[in-house]
């Protein structure tokens, strides 16, 4: 009949005690793992090139502005913050880097010690130094090792294709297809020739350079709104990498000073050029007049010669103004056709035009040309905010081209009247006498030079002083100094905490991984979560060399173990019916033929009459372990060759009779399905009060399942960290589904590791207190031992 029992399966968990058990079972494990990982760590701290950062802060100023326009700059945060990124993005460029690495000679080399592990970078304190010929040929990132003799002589070898080795003096060229270079000796007289050293050096490409500072330099605002940058960058050297930053840092202001006075540079040219005609023209005059009054004798004009030139003068300064207004505006106009940089343009101030809109567009120009050429550092071609500024620039142009085309046509027809006044004068100068028109037109080119003269010396004057006043917008707060570094690697305290750390994950993962995949039946919990069957008992680790520890050792753990399943079997089979029981296992290996053996023989030791039945008729153990002859047994009594009192055979063991299993027969599974295997059965009921059938694995052949149907009760055996787990859905199939009366025992438990069982279990399913006294095979448990039984009982 089928049995009706429904159970759930325990939800799966972790068992945390269990856990903590088996890891400090392995506690070598961890400490062999943190060894090996402290001792890596020591060597990474101990020979890795240490790295340090290195900062300073600039401030970044705007220029003065009004009340109202830093009122609206404070409400403008973005704006404000965007200023600063493109600050910060013009310090990071690729030119502003090159320059400064062209400034710092010391960059061109690098020299290097050779120690046992490290190579570290000598900067600026190698005992030589060398000097390369720039317009020669040098191989760029190639070591060239050099070895110190004496004060004199040095040793040079270049290894790889090159297999070069010469010894040569300090001072003099040392010349070849790839290299051109002069060393010196830095200190010839505190030299000591005993402390020889290996040293190399390469020359450095200057891209390489400038790229690797610029990739490593970290730049960032104190806040949203502040102006303070905080430079910072990393390196083994941080002498040099506080040079590079206090370089980088005086390049960047002098090319803010130096573009600041860019204007007043190029109006300072402008004029220059004006005055070199002028200056000509002036001295030829001078000279003219003064030859006229020396050859003529003449010291000055008449009052109406005075008037007349006083008015001429007059007009003629107005029409130079005029004409240099001109000038410029043609000057402007260049610039636009050419498409210059409008950041150069001299100011239309400068040249004496008050005219507003000129000046503003000029001013707005130029200012978009600033912003156009920050953005292109790092904005791509077709970013939005580059077409936005290329498209103000190209409508201010428009703007301007329009309004100097208005400027110049008044400009002309303000020359035509100024020339129309001047050709009135000069008629009545012709009614003067022809000595003192003479004079007139002389002094009159005199005094006109001499005015345009002064008025140039006068604006290139205020464009010098305009330049001389201006002072950098950004200014250094704090220097970059090597003695204020910061470690940065190795990080030795975050290194050992990394090895401690991975020296216990290591082999936790191993753990956790074998704990994963081990489908093994490891203790009594594992049955508890898979099973509802009932657990009759555990049988310990036999560590003698007998198949009979009961029989010869009766005071043993696994004896006693025996007697605890003996116990239990009497309350699973109360009635005195039943006698008979069965037991089997999955597969070969897993003790089923031992437990029978032994329980049989507790059971003899009970004064019960017991009979074992060896049904295992494929490979038969019962005879070897009892030492009787196998030519006769069960299956020679169920063909008929052998009669009942021949097979069954009495032991040793008072009590105790077996019968064999015999000669193995063709068809065991046959023999069992016979009327005389029923009346065999039948019989020794009557004559006995126990009878073990010891089967075979259940789960390789149908003779165990065959033989249920004679016993009162199934023993199915386990054996510890060898059955797998899915033993236990047969089990489930064969009590709930077969309605098999079937129990679960528990073999080969080796209590070291049987956490599952514990003190819950102890006497309950057989194997009681193991450290106790009153067991024959008893030892002292070990200090380790005294430890786990402390903690987890």
């Amino acid at each position: 009949m089928e049995n009706q029992i429904n159970y759930s399966p325990a939800e799966e968990t972790i068992d945390i005690r269990k856990f903590i058990y088996k890891v400090m079972r392995k506690w070598y494990w961890f400490v062999l793992s943190i060894s090996i990982a402290y001792t890596v760590a020591f060597f990474v701290n101990r020979w890795t090139e240490p790295i340090y950062s290195i900062s300073s802060t600039l401030l970044i100023n705007d220029e003065k502005k009004s009340t109202a326009e830093l009122l609206i700059n404070s409400l403008d945060r973005a704006n404000g913050r965007k200023n600063i990124e493109n600050e910060i993005a013009v310090l990071k460029s690729y030119s502003m880097t090159n320059k400064t690495i062209n400034q710092l000679k010391d960059f061109g080399i690098s020299y290097y010690i050779v120690g046992r592990m490290r190579k570290p970078m000598l900067y600026k304190t190698a005992p030589f130094s060398v000097i390369t010929d720039s317009s020669a040929n040098n191989l760029q990132g190639y070591p060239v090792t050099i070895t110190l003799l004496s004060k004199t002589h040095y040793k040079v070898d270049i290894d790889g294709t090159k297999n070069i080795s010469k010894i040569c003096k300090f001072g003099e060229p040392y010349i070849d297809n790839n290299f051109n270079f002069t060393i010196f000796l830095k200190d010839p007289k505190n030299f000591q020739p005993s402390a020889l050293s290996n040293y190399y050096f390469t020359m450095n490409n200057v891209n390489g350079i400038v790229n690797q500072f610029r990739g490593k330099l970290y730049i960032s605002a104190n806040d949203k709104r502040g102006t303070v940058l905080t430079l910072s960058t990393t390196g083994t050297v941080p002498q040099m990498e506080a040079d590079y930053l206090n370089k980088l840092m005086e390049v960047y202001i002098q090319s803010g000073l130096d573009e600041k006075n860019q204007t007043a540079i190029n109006t300072i040219n402008f004029i220059d050029e004006q005055l070199s005609t002028v200056v000509d023209s002036l001295r030829k005059a001078e000279d003219k007049l003064q030859n006229f009054r020396l050859n003529n004798q003449v010291i000055d004009i008449s009052t109406e010669g005075s008037a007349i030139l006083s008015h001429l003068e007059k007009v003629q300064q107005d029409k130079t103004t005029a004409d240099m207004q001109m000038r410029y505006l043609k000057y402007v106009q260049d610039y636009i056709e050419k498409k210059k940089d409008f950041r150069e343009v001299v100011a239309p101030a400068v040249m004496g035009i008050d005219d507003e809109l000129l000046n503003s567009l000029v001013g707005d120009l130029s200012k978009m040309y600033g912003e156009r050429s920050i953005l292109m550092i790092t904005a791509q071609k077709n970013n939005p905010s580059l077409s936005m500024i290329n498209a103000k620039i190209q409508n201010i142009m428009e703007a301007l081209r329009e309004n100097i085309k208005e400027i110049i046509h008044a400009s002309s027809i303000q020359l035509n009247e100024l020339g129309k006044q001047q050709a009135l004068i000069e008629i009545e100068i012709k009614k003067l006498p022809i000595t003192e028109r003479k004079l007139l037109n002389i002094q009159r080119d005199f005094k006109l030079n001499d005015q345009i003269y002064n008025f140039l010396l006068q604006k290139r004057a205020d464009a010098a002083i305009s330049k001389a006043s201006n002072v950098a917008d950004n200014r250094v707060l704090d220097d970059a100094s090597a003695e204020n570094r910061v470690p940065i690697s190795p990080q030795r305290s975050k290194n050992q905490m990394i090895a401690l750390v991975l020296g216990l994950l290591f082999p936790l993962s191993i753990l956790v991984i074998i704990e994963f995949f081990n489908d093994r039946i490891l203790d009594i919990k594992d049955i508890e979560k898979i099973t509802k069957v009932p657990i009759f008992g555990s049988v310990g680790h036999n560590e003698k060399t007998s198949d009979l520890p009961v029989a010869e050792n009766p005071k043993s753990t696994i004896a006693e173990s025996f007697r605890a399943l003996r116990t239990n079997l009497q309350y699973v089979m109360r009635d005195k019916t039943q006698k008979v029981i069965c037991i089997s296992s999955t597969i070969s290996g897993e003790g089923k033929t031992f437990c029978a053996v032994n329980l049989a023989a507790i059971m003899a030791q009970g004064n019960k009459k017991t009979l074992l039945l060896s049904f295992d008729l494929r490979k038969p153990k019962v005879h070897r372990i009892f030492n009787l002859s196998n030519e006769i047994g069960i299956s020679t009594y169920l063909i008929g060759k052998s009669t009942y009192e021949e097979v069954v055979l009495r032991t040793n063991i008072e009590n105790l009779y077996v019968v064999t299993a015999g000669p193995v027969p063709p068809n065991p599974a046959e023999l069992l399905d016979t009327v005389m295997m029923e009346e065999f059965i039948a019989r020794v009921r009557n004559e006995f009060d126990i009878i073990l059938m010891d089967t075979p694995p259940i789960a390789i052949v149908t003779d165990a399942v065959l033989l249920t149907r004679f016993s009162d009760g199934n023993i199915f055996v386990v054996r510890h960290n060898y059955s797998t787990k899915d033993v236990l859905n047969l089990v489930d199939d064969l009590c709930f589904k077969r309605g098999i009366n079937i129990g679960i025992l528990v073999n080969d438990v080796k209590f070291s590791s049987y956490y599952g069982y514990g003190k819950k279990y102890s006497y309950s399913y057989g194997y009681g207190n193991v450290n106790s006294d009153y067991y024959g095979d008893y030892k002292k448990p070990t200090f380790k031992e005294k430890i786990i039984k402390n903690l987890f009982g």
